[in-house]
């Protein structure tokens, strides 16, 4: 208990605050609850005449801020005479446009301001509705402002404030870039609020907005005021997904989670084993979640209830509502009954009974008065509008919705259900992303309605408990532009402001600001790394020479190295070339390497034409086909030659018989005809002294009738018979080089 003393002094601080800014003590007589301290600075900012960046968890108030823009927008001037002086006529207003990034968000702030405001001072513009567009409040959608500022429309005149409510969804692929293209081309007269969730770049997209806008000011809270329990349904068992707090610091799962995941998974697996055994032909038992009115109905037994499930589907939405009005599903009273008809009676009769029909009213209205709704885009407006109406009145208990229903729609859900963690984002299917999750999340325990939140996640057997925990504790998320310049932008920027102040406005967007700062950051790096260098030289300096001197010596001796290499490899191959290019029919060449290496002999040489020569071979393996330089390391070097036939045909099943059998061993040391070196006889040696290596002469073999071996060697045409040649003296074999030939003598 503070003493008297304390009390006077805070006393004393209230006063001067109320002095010091009158408009913001005024709009917080009004709210009936105490600001928390960066509603106040956001507010105090405003009314310093500051833009303002709120950055804040998903419901932790941060629309009061905006609220606060509209209060200054209708209080007047603070330099209005008649504000000051207390005459009887009234101040001078000025207009606010609060912006939103989906029509539902839209409706619903209109009819809160309305309530507060009247409907004479609130307006609404969307793409459904077009409610009282003068007024000095209007609250729209972000792309009809984009669109009134390319137009030049006069609503602009008086123009103050505008509130940019979810204005991270500028990083949404597909419409982020409308938030920018705003921001850019609101005149400088207009205070910008920004009221985003919590990003870890705030400050860098403040220091853009201080760019493009002026001076503004960011304000940063991490605090949520509503604690949020995270959760999972494993069949139909609920677990916490975190211990306790410094568990989910640390991203920890809940080790009895985890064991029952696994245990689940591992009874899965060899279930599957046993019913899809080899040659089964039949498939194991697929996992089947809950049911979706078994969820809703846990949820009724927990007092988890009023929830919303989001289901990433406009069919599973209205599928998910015919389900449970299947399963006889009934959430409401017969009081809650009577109010939920007559409410939506009255909204509907200006609906023709046969268009109701048409649009499926009566099975509508049967799930309203149980309790049951679906909400998603593609819902007749006032069908929208009414069931939420109804689910802020507690008398719709569980809704089936599309994400779209997360953007700031303030909903009093105590409960939030994730079906799957994976969504179809208009051109595959994504996981979530850890700010998609805390959106989502972030409905549940909405500030002032509940004094808690629960998240809870359908497990399915595609769904690791850790990667949900990581999805969890990742509260903040760098935003990131997705500002792509289109063709329409482009007309209507030239066509508005002209080309030159086109390209600026578009030089001046956040993805160019965000392209620059990682430039700078290039060069610095380039910088030390430039310095780095210069200090590593300055250290090599030696007394014993240059080292940049040597090593630049080595660095040109590797390249020389690499030359000669390279010219070495093509003197090789344009020798080959020039060897094949030489070759005849009947030529027998060694192939050096290759799968095709050993002897051949040539069919057809294939000189002709503007390419590398690529002879026609029948080797000693008996496989026909074409050779080129590649598989010669050395020049190709005629060893014999043999008689080919005219009309040889090497595809005949018995062409390979221009070649000894496979057993006979060749002796390339007699001589040809010719001064070429010749085989020798085929078969082992003949020769009466083993020591002696007599010489051959290679001639045709005659060919034998009866298809036996002839003393020669192989039957057939092209048999091989060797002549014996007389011996040489008793020294080594010597290479007669004036003929070109080898003549081999034996020691006899």
């Amino acid at each position: 208990m503070s003493s008297p003393a304390e009390r006077y002094a805070a006393a004393r601080r209230r006063a001067a605050q109320a002095a010091q800014f009158p408009a913001l003590d005024e709009f917080a007589l009004d709210l009936g609850f105490d600001l928390d301290d960066f509603q106040r600075e956001a507010c105090q900012s405003l009314e310093r005449g500051s833009g303002v960046l709120v950055c804040a968890p998903t419901g932790a108030g941060k629309t009061v801020v905006g609220e606060f823009a509209v209060h200054l927008a209708l209080r007047g001037r603070p330099d209005d005479p008649a504000a000051a002086d207390g005459a009887a006529t009234p101040p001078t207003r000025r207009k606010c446009f609060y912006t939103t990034p989906i029509k539902a968000l839209s409706n619903q702030k209109y009819h809160d301001l309305v309530a507060r405001y009247g409907a004479e001072q609130v307006g609404l513009l969307t793409g459904d509705n077009a409610i009282n567009g003068d007024a000095p409040v209007v609250v729209m959608t972000t792309e009809v402002l984009r669109n009134m500022l390319y137009a030049g429309s006069s609503t602009l005149q008086g123009l103050a404030y505008v509130v940019m409510d979810e204005v991270h969804y500028l990083a949404d692929r597909f419409r982020g870039g409308v938030w920018e293209e705003v921001i850019i081309h609101l005149p400088a007269s207009v205070t910008l609020v920004s009221l985003s969730a919590t990003v870890s770049n705030a400050e860098e997209f403040a220091d853009w907005l201080v760019t493009v806008r002026g001076e503004t000011a960011v304000v940063v809270s991490e605090h949520r005021p509503v604690p949020l329990w995270q959760h999972m349904l494993v069949g139909k068992r609920m677990f916490d997904l975190f211990h306790d707090a410094d568990a989910a610091r640390k991203h920890d799962v809940h080790p009895e989670l985890l064991r029952y995941t696994r245990d689940t998974m591992r009874r899965l697996e060899l279930g599957e084993g046993r019913s899809a055994g080899p040659g089964s032909g039949r498939r194991g038992p697929r996992w089947r979640g809950p049911m979706r009115p078994d969820i809703v109905d846990r949820l009724d037994r927990e007092g988890l209830l009023p929830a919303i499930l989001f289901i990433f589907s406009r069919a599973g939405c209205a599928a998910a509502v015919q389900q449970c009005l299947a399963a006889g599903l009934r959430l409401t009273s017969p009081e809650e009954r009577a109010e939920i008809r007559r409410v939506v009676e009255s909204r509907v009769t200006a609906i023709p009974g046969e268009d109701l029909s048409v649009l499926g009213y009566w099975e509508w209205l049967d799930g309203l008065e149980r309790g049951l709704a679906a909400h998603h885009a593609g819902m007749l407006p006032v069908f929208k509008e009414i069931v939420e109406e109804l689910f802020v009145r507690g008398l719709v208990k569980a809704v089936f919705a599309t994400e779209t229903l997360a953007l700031g729609i303030n909903m009093p859900a105590r409960c939030v259900v994730l079906e799957r963690l994976v969504k179809y984002n208009g051109e595959a299917h994504v996981d979530l992303t850890p700010g998609e999750y805390t959106q989502l999340t972030g409905r549940a325990g909405r500030r002032g309605i509940d004094v808690e939140g629960h998240a809870v996640v359908v497990w399915s057997p595609e769904t690791d408990p850790r990667h949900v925990a990581g999805l969890a504790s990742t509260r903040t998320y760098p935003l990131r532009s997705s500002f792509r310049p289109s063709y329409n932008m482009a007309v209507n920027l030239v066509g508005t402001v002209g080309a030159e102040p086109a390209r600026a406005l578009l030089e001046s967007s956040f993805a160019q600001f965000q392209a620059d700062r990682s430039v700078v950051g290039l060069a610095r790096q380039v910088q030390r790394n430039t310095e780095t260098i210069e200090a590593y030289g300055a250290e090599a300096a030696c007394h014993h020479g240059d080292f940049d001197e040597y090593f630049a010596l080595r660095v040109a001796i590797a390249e020389r190295e690499k030359a000669i290499a390279r010219q070495g490899q093509t003197q090789r191959k344009a020798a080959a070339v020039a060897s094949l290019e030489r070759l005849r029919v009947g030529d027998v060449i060694r192939v050096p390497s290759g799968r095709r290496a050993g002897l051949a002999v040539v069919l057809d040489p294939a000189t002709g034409g503007f390419g590398e020569p690529r002879p026609l071979v029948l080797t000693q393996d008996r496989w026909a086909g074409r050779v080129s330089p590649g598989d010669f390391t050395t020049p190709a070097e005629v060893l014999a030659r043999i008689r080919v036939p005219k009309h040889f045909n090497h595809r005949s099943p018995g062409a390979d018989g221009i070649w000894p059998p496979r057993s006979a061993a060749p002796d390339w040391t007699g001589t040809a005809a010719g001064g070429v070196a010749a085989p020798g006889r085929w078969p082992a040696r003949t020769t009466s002294s083993p020591s002696c290596a007599a010489s051959y002469v290679a001639t045709p073999a005659t060919p034998a009738r009866s298809g036996r071996s002839t003393p020669g060697g192989r039957s057939g045409a092209g048999g091989w018979s060797g002549t014996p040649r007389s011996c040489a003296s008793g020294s080594p074999g010597v290479p007669d080089r004036s003929l070109g030939r080898s003549t081999g003598s034996s020691r006899c």
